[in-house]
């Protein structure tokens, strides 16, 4: 029986799957719903099923997914119940639940040494270092996340509220962002009373527009957001010395690179692929033949 390893790369508003051979080359790809597995676990192992077989589908082949030896990356995998949930009903033959941030490592950055910072509406930075991962940030939006998407939103409302009240000059940026709120300052305060990092994040394309513009609050946010960055990629930077690939993912990493410190700047590399292919990597190289023979 021919070995198949399937790669799942699952967050929280879709999953994607892809069978490959025992030389990592891609049969079929698959794609379904949400795959939160700490929000809705029940429905993420429902999600990442269908992807799978999906994939199998694909590839021209009977779906069988207990032949099938799987890594995924998942969101919510850093709580150890949800993991013990999932793990113990996943179809396959035999799995392993890493970050999403792991298997995004992987394919950016392939076997070597290096480090990824993931810039989105979250931040995380990951780094290699002689075979060892490192984690750096990543604490989530109420006490880290400095300088992603929903921090730099979240400013860009303080910038308002700052205008509003004479504290700092009324830009572009500031005017726009009260005129969402009908120039009531007190909504403002009721929508980020409430608010979830992807409320304050569809604020931040905001941002980088009047930025563009040369807008004075605008600048200042990304300066700070950029600063932020600076500092958590001197972290990553200490880890793995300076050597290997670093590369910037993520919903802003094409956005950010100008407003970085000369010496980030002139480090960072495309990623040689896409978390998806990290997570087949890493399929094929935990359970290809070392792999089958420990099991």
């Amino acid at each position: 029986m021919a070995a198949y390893f399937i790669g799942i790369d699952g967050g929280g508003t879709s999953c994607r799957a892809a069978l490959a051979d025992g030389n990592g080359t891609v049969l079929g790809r698959g794609k379904s719903g949400a795959s939160n597995i700490l929000t809705d676990p029940d429905t993420a192992l429902m999600h990442i099923a269908e992807a799978a077989r999906l994939a199998f589908i694909e590839a021209g082949l009977e779906p069988d997914l207990s032949s099938a030896s799987a890594v995924l990356g998942l969101a919510g995998n850093n709580v150890g119940d949800a993991v013990s949930y999932v793990k113990a009903r996943l179809p396959f033959r035999q799995s392993d639940i890493v970050s999403d941030g792991v298997i995004a490592l992987q394919g950016a950055i392939g076997d070597e040494d290096g480090a990824i910072g993931i810039v989105g509406t979250g931040t995380v930075y990951i780094a290699r270092n002689e075979g060892k991962l490192h984690s750096v940030a990543g604490w989530g939006f109420q006490v880290s996340d400095l300088g992603s998407g929903a921090r730099l939103g979240q400013l860009a409302l303080q910038e308002s509220l700052l205008a509003y009240d004479n504290i700092r000059p009324m830009t572009g940026l500031s005017k726009a962002i009260l005129a969402e709120f009908g120039n009531n300052p007190e909504a403002v305060v009721d929508f980020a009373r409430l608010a979830k990092p992807g409320d304050f994040g569809r604020h931040t394309p905001k941002v980088f527009e009047f930025a563009r513009q040369g807008d004075e609050a605008a600048i200042r946010i990304l300066k700070a957001g950029a600063e932020n960055i600076d500092e958590a990629l001197d972290a990553v930077n200490a880890v793995t010395k300076g050597k290997g690939r670093l590369c910037l993912l993520g919903g802003l990493a094409s956005l950010y690179p100008g407003y970085l410190a000369e010496r980030h700047r002139v480090r960072l590399s495309e990623p040689l692929a896409d978390a998806l292919t990290g997570a087949v990597a890493l399929a094929v190289k935990t359970y290809g033949t070392t792999g089958e023979a420990r099991a």
